[in-house]
Parts: structure tokens; sequence; C-alpha cells
């Protein structure tokens, strides 16, 4: 799907809202220290058609997506939830091309790809706000907040039934958007003229009437943990949109994460090895370490360079590796765009919602290994750790065989964390975090080194000094060992925490 290039702005809105009556007076802010004066500005006139797809989707995940005209922003405005009070808004300018006014730009619609997928988007909704606002200013001219006294005229597309009502907002000032107490003293004066906190989230979840709670959790900690990891999925997808730092990591942390707690419990949710969902996530997960391995390459890199002595960097090394890694990173980000604006990719987001909403499969005729216990997976790490015990003893291995054992152990210890961590065992969990990272830091090296060698070979054949290279690769070569020597203290410490949680 083609993407509109231009970039959508940003803004955090900090607002409450409340429930008043037709006769309510509105509030007085005089006396409150920190405001020197009240402007009014003109009535403002609102209209605004929300969209959504046919099941809401947006609406249930706390999103609004509108069309509005009229007032100092009109465009089309999507809201996203950032937190108590707090929404990101998106904002694009209202399209002068000619398109129907019911076409959702391309660059909002991206932003929320992962929850509306390739569903269609359409008015659920269409509001009239007539809206007077008061805007309080501090004692060097600055605005503070806007108080919004609001008449609104709002039906649903689903019935027509009109519905109006009067309400208030108190929104800070993006420059006060981290001041709580003053929207909790502007908020008092609201209160001491008769209002009361909004039943409602946004005035499109009281015409759609929306729930404010989410719906009820299944009892099952399997299903807890992977629901939740789902939800995280969706955020992290919408933070890779942004390119956000750091967020292909953990997008794809979460994906293997959601993975692993599958593979550990074909008795909560009946999955085979072979299931076409694992192997969608194991793809995913896969696209988005492109570009993952060349930011961990890039910023290791660049820290290593930063700390040897001049004289031993040589030659254009800072540009093969650092900046090459962070071109390598965004051809590796594009492409995590590309996989994550596929219908594979909706269908696999699906299938994982359609997991968490059916029943547990019967456990009848099941056997204890095949259930979801720390014990199993601890047996795994054990299993692996002998393996990798035996290779390292056989001369006839190579150094990649001990790696891949050494590799498997990490594997099998992510497992357990994630495992422990679902099961509410943390003491266990933290033991096996701590494996993971000691053999993360061996697997990193050994990615390292192989694309030194890489590196070297290709500055070589452009006639460059290959020096640093070396160094840099005799540096990973020491981490390697070190991670090699401290591996049987760390797994005495998760056998002794294992013992513990007994």
């Amino acid at each position: 799907m083609p993407v509109d290039k231009r970039k959508p702005s940003r803004h955090t809105e900090v607002e409450r809202k409340f429930a008043v009556v037709e006769g309510t007076v509105s509030p007085s802010f005089e006396g409150l220290s920190s405001v020197a004066k009240v402007q009014r500005s003109p009535v403002q006139q609102l209209d605004a058609v929300y969209f959504d797809t046919l099941n809401q989707d947006l609406a249930a995940r706390r999103v609004t997506l509108r069309r509005r005209t009229g007032g100092p922003d009109a465009g089309w405005h999507l809201k996203l939830p950032a937190g108590t009070d707090a929404r990101t808004e998106v904002r694009t300018p209202l399209d002068d091309s000619g398109a129907p006014d019911d076409t959702v730009p391309e660059e909002l619609r991206d932003v929320v790809l992962a929850i509306v997928r390739d569903r269609p988007l359409s008015p659920v909704a269409r509001i009239s706000t007539s809206r007077t606002v008061d805007v309080l200013y501090g004692h060097d001219g600055v605005a503070l907040a806007e108080f919004c006294n609001d008449a609104v005229r709002a039906s649903a597309e689903s019935d027509g039934e009109l519905q109006e009502w009067r309400e208030w907002e108190l929104e800070l000032a993006e420059d006060g958007s981290g001041d709580s107490a003053l929207l909790d003293r502007l908020a008092n004066r609201l209160f001491d003229a008769g209002a009361e906190p909004a039943g409602h989230g946004s005035k499109l979840a009281k015409v759609l009437r929306t729930p404010q709670q989410a719906a009820p959790r299944a009892n099952d900690p399997v299903h807890r943990a992977v629901a939740a990891q789902i939800e995280e999925l969706v955020l992290w997808d919408r933070a890779v949109r942004a390119d956000a730092w750091d967020s292909v990591h953990q997008m794809r942390v979460v994906t293997r994460k959601i993975r692993s707690l599958l593979r550990a419990s074909e008795d909560s949710f009946g999955i085979a090895d072979d299931s076409p969902i694992l192997e969608d996530l194991k793809q995913l997960a896969g696209v988005l370490g492109v570009a993952r391995d060349a930011e961990v390459l890039a910023e290791k890199y660049e820290r290593a360079l930063d700390g040897l002595p001049a004289e031993l960097i040589r030659g254009p090394v800072r540009e093969r590796l650092v900046e090459g890694g962070r071109r390598r990173y965004r051809a590796g980000w594009k492409r995590s765009l590309v996989a994550m604006r596929s219908a594979r990719y909706f269908r696999l987001l699906d299938g994982l919602e359609e997991l968490i909403a059916a029943e547990a499969p019967s456990s009848e005729g099941r056997t204890e290994p095949e259930q979801l216990t720390v014990d199993a997976a601890y047996r795994r790490v054990r299993k692996a750790a002998k393996k990798a015990d035996l290779a390292a003893a056989d001369e006839s291995l190579s150094t990649t065989d001990t790696d891949e054992a050494l590799h498997a152990i990490r594997k099998r210890a992510k497992q357990l964390r994630y495992t422990a961590s679902a099961l509410g065992e943390d003491g266990v969990a933290e033991k096996a975090k701590s494996i993971q990272s000691l053999l993360g830091d061996h697997q990193d090296s050994v990615v390292s080194r192989a694309h030194l060698a890489h590196e070297s070979i290709a500055a070589h054949g452009n006639g460059e000094d290959t020096f640093t290279y070396g160094v840099l690769h005799e540096r990973e070569a020491e981490i390697a060992h070190r991670s090699e020597a401290q591996l049987g203290r760390v797994l005495k410490q998760l056998k002794k925490s294992m013992r513990a949680a007994g």
C-alpha cells in the first residue's frame, strides 16, 4: 500500500472532561495565584465526522480518528492514548486535491494499521460542537490552559438518534503539558461550580456508548501473559512506524516473547510446532532482526572506536562500521515496514487475537511435559547446557559448533524467563534473564567478529589499512571468552533459584 509522504504533525494534549447540566454556571478562576488573566475567544462552531471500522476497532482501543471543520485546527485528527489525562494527537491538513471527504489520509491510517489492518474505514458518528473558550494566562503572559464550554449535538451512523448534552474541558497549553498540579487546581474550580467527572473518555465514546472498562481477562495466567504481549506488539508497531528510538528492538523482543510462550504452552492454546502462527512470528522477528542487528553493530562500533586511542584508528573504519551500520539499519527498517503493511502480517494479528478469544482446549489426554511449567522449561535449559559441555569437550567440533550450542542455551533460558514471568516466578525469571544477557553478549560477539572479518576483506580489497579491524576483532573475542567463563556461575545461580521456588 503506498503511503503519502506528507509528514503529519504531532501534539500532546493533556485534558480532562467534566459533565454539567444545562443550568450550570461557568466557573471562576479569580484568586488563583498562577492565573493572571482570563481571555475569552469568539465562539467556535466545530463539525466533525468520526471514522472507524465496522467493528469499531479504534474505539475499542480508545483511539479516535476524525475530519473536523471549523476552529483554528481544522483538519484530520488522530488521537492516541498516552497515559493519564494525556493523548497524542496526530494532525494532517484537509485535502485540497479534490479527494472525497471520506477518504482517510494514508499517513494517518498507517499509524494505526496494526489495529485496522485491511478493513475499510467509514463514518461512524457526526458531532457538532458550539464551543466557548477561555484562555488562562500566567503572569509572564504565556498561556497556561484553556477552559472549553461545549454544547454538543451528535448522532451515530448506526441509528441516527440525536444526542445533545453540555460538557466542559480543561486542556493544558503544550508548554505546561507536565503540570498536573495546575490541572488539579483548575479542576477544583470546576467542581466548585457543580461539575462532575465525565463518564466518558471522549465525545465519540459517549455517542457510541463505548464501555469505559476493558473486557475482563481470562483467569488462565498464560492467556493473560500472551494477551498482554499482543497489546504490546500493537503499541510497538506504532512506534516502529514512527521510527522511535529502540522501537525495532522492542517489537522484536515482544514478537519473540509471544512465540516462546505459545511454543511452551500447547495445553493453553493447542498450537503445534508447525503452526503457521509460529512460522509467521519467526518470519516477523527475522525481518525486524535485520534492522536490529545493524543498529546494535553500529552502536557497538561507535562506542569501541570512541574508546580507542587515535593512533589505533587507521583508515575510513568509522565510515564502514558505524555509518555503514546506520545505512543498513535504514534499509532494514524500510523492509520491516513493507512486512508490516502486508496481508500476511494482518492475518497474523487476526490469528493471535482469535487465539486469545478462544477457550483453552481440553487438557484431557495431555501429558505433563506439554503443559507450561517452570520445571519443564528449566529441564530444557539443563539439556542445552549439557550439549554445550559435550560440544566444548569434543575436539572434532569447530568453534562454530560450540557457539551454536551456547546460543541454544540462551534461547532456552529466554523461554524459561518468559515462562517463569508469566507464572509469577520472578526469582527464576531474573536468573534466567542473567543467562540470556550473558550469552546475548556472546552471540553479539560472534556476529560482530564475522562482520569485522567481512568488512576487513572489503577494506583490504579497496587498498585500506585493516589494522583497526584486527584490534576490534580481538576485543570481541575477549568478550566471548569472558562470557563463557562466567556461564557456569550463572547456571549454578539459576539452579539455586529453582530449588528455592521448589
